[in-house]
């Protein structure tokens, strides 16, 4: 098994290789499957997991013990990279936001998010001073902590690029490794993005009628490509289907299910 160190170089360097994909688990089963499958990197679902718990997703849903402990024990279970969705990072104080980067170092992490959004947009100030506590905790790391930074006007329906490219100069200027704007839906909106800051853009595809492929995401430049919640919702669109299907209609159809004997297999291995 790679150590937290050889984990956090190779993450370093594949933001300066070029366009990779980073899904997303919930769990130690689905970060496994993502590893054999060719993953090479991975970044936690918030929503995933607070959705496995009979939660619904939302900052301080789910406990900052408890999220830890899910992500560590994703880390621990895997040889690559493992950045951590930690939302608003469990408090408005920049000083909670660095105990949160902090600890998510401790429990194995690779990486970590800090959002400008705790149940509201923060002022940009505020914001910033946030992503510079965040970025301050990461440097005191014995290894390259990747410290992603998030402007979340787009997912809270405030389509405003301006201020949103405004947000990610911001926590570019404040130390942030990684700059991520959820939400953005056409090439014009990502290629704005693009051409205004300096640091590796991580986006989120799939995203409603989003047509691009990881293809064009290449070609604009993209260098991380996430997918939030989507493979969770994705299987969970499966097991409503099969399970309504049983109960309300007595009819056994499980659609395209992955062998019993693969999943037997994939677990066996490690």
């Amino acid at each position: 098994m790679a150590s937290q160190a050889e984990k956090a170089e190779t993450f370093r360097k594949l933001h300066a290789s070029g366009t990779f994909v980073i899904p997303n688990p919930w769990d130690i089963g689905s970060a496994k499957l993502l590893e054999a499958w060719g993953a090479k990197a991975l970044a936690t679902s918030s929503a995933a997991f607070a959705f496995t718990l009979g939660k619904a997703d939302g900052d301080n849903v789910v406990s900052r013990e408890a999220t830890l402990a899910n992500y560590g024990a994703i880390a621990a279970a895997t040889d690559l990279p493992v950045s951590a969705d930690l939302q608003g990072c469990f408090g408005r104080d920049p000083k909670v936001v660095a105990e949160t980067i902090r600890l998510a170092g401790e429990a194995g992490l690779c990486g970590g998010s800090v959002e400008d959004a705790v149940g509201e947009i923060l002022d940009l100030g505020l914001a910033r001073e946030r992503v510079a506590a965040a970025v301050e905790a990461a440097r005191a790391m014995k290894f390259p902590f990747t410290l992603t930074a998030r402007a979340e006007n787009f997912l809270w329906g405030k389509k405003d690029l301006a201020d949103t490219i405004l947000r990610l100069q911001a926590f570019q200027e404040a130390g942030a490794d990684v700059l991520y704007a959820p939400g953005l839906a056409t090439e014009a909106e990502i290629t704005s993005v693009l051409k205004s800051v300096d640091r590796p853009i991580n986006v989120l595809v799939g995203m409603g009628a989003q047509p691009l492929t990881v293809a064009d995401f290449t070609r604009l430049g993209a260098r991380r490509l996430s997918v939030g919640s989507s493979l969770y919702t994705a299987a969970m669109g499966a097991f409503q289907h099969a399970a309504r299907t049983l109960l309300e209609k007595g009819i056994v159809d499980y659609g395209k299910p992955m062998p019993f004997g693969d999943l037997q297999k994939a677990f066996a291995a490690k």
